[in-house]
């Protein structure tokens, strides 16, 4: 018998947007069938998925928005999915920063999707990986996903990313001290955007500095320069994330986040029944908050 998505995944395969729109959301929303659907997808190894974190205010979008224009320039299919903030009590999405990349919506070798949170405080879409898979398995060039800037926490992006772009601001020497550890372990590409304000220079200077003791000098990270607004230093990070591809450091990476991906998927599926509204309302009666917990687990040290 055909599952109720083969129609849906012929026309996807034969490279209808409107087929690839409608399977992120049956992915997304987890509709009967999703996982058998997502085990017929093919994915190839040569789509480059890139992360692009970093606190609030750095320029994310902006530069989101300026990378796209470099890559299409270069003949390159680019998906985005903009993953943005959600309130934790009705789980809706602040879409304030897409109208930075309108002008790509109805370009066709350029595809945007909006996501929420949905209270995850990774700074991703609980179901990230399985939608970043549908897009490698439409054979974009590029997939950028931007996340929300919450902090160190943020380092799950490097669970899912081949490359993972830092974006930071001169001003911002006081939050990379606070995320320093974070930092330094996710990050391939450092980028000081709006490094056209004063003290840039220096704020590069000092990240070298505080980077140099954490890494062997056989594997020093870019730290580029970029002004996204007026597309200042796009070709460079361009070329960087593509050097980024071919590097050493990558092939060993590459095992680590597949097993990143089995693990967070499994933990996904493990976790599936259980509902935080559920241990709320446990809690609300007046439960012991560890009882709780090792009922929901099954293992206790006594």
């Amino acid at each position: 018998m055909q599952p109720s998505w083969a129609p849906l995944f012929e026309s996807f395969r034969s490279g209808d947007p409107r087929a690839l729109a409608r399977l992120l959301s049956f992915v997304e929303n987890a509709q009967p069938g999703y996982r058998a659907l997502l085990a017929a997808l093919a994915c190839p190894d040569d789509v480059r998925v890139v992360g692009i974190t970093g606190p609030p205010g750095a320029g994310k979008s902006t530069l989101t928005d300026g990378l796209i224009g470099t890559l299409v320039a270069r003949g390159k299919r680019v998906a985005v999915l903009c993953v943005d903030p959600s309130s934790p009590f009705n789980l809706g999405a602040v879409l304030g920063d897409r109208i930075r990349m309108s002008q790509w919506y109805t370009h066709p070798d350029v595809f945007i999707r909006s996501l929420a949170t949905r209270g995850s405080m990774g700074g991703l879409h609980p179901r990230i990986i399985e939608l970043t898979d549908v897009l490698r398995a439409a054979r974009f060039d590029y997939v950028l996903v931007e996340t929300v800037g919450v902090g160190q926490s943020e380092i799950e992006i490097a669970g899912l990313a081949d490359t993972t772009l830092v974006v930071l601001v001169p001003e911002a020497g006081d939050e990379v001290q606070t995320m320093k550890a974070g930092l330094m372990e996710i990050a391939d590409i450092f980028v000081v955007n709006k490094s056209d304000r004063p003290d840039a220079a220096a704020f590069m200077k000092n990240l070298r500095q505080m980077l140099a003791p954490a890494f062997n000098a056989a594997h020093t990270i870019p730290i580029l320069a970029t002004v996204a607004q007026e597309g200042k230093g796009l070709a460079e990070l361009a070329a960087a994330i593509e050097a980024d591809r071919a590097h050493a450091h990558n092939a060993e990476r590459r095992l680590w986040l597949r097993a990143e991906k089995a693990w967070q998927l499994i933990q996904q599926e493990r976790m599936r029944d259980l509902s935080k509204e559920q241990l709320r309302d446990e809690l609300a009666t007046g439960a012991n908050l560890y009882k709780v917990v090792e009922r929901y687990v099954g293992i206790s040290d006594v």
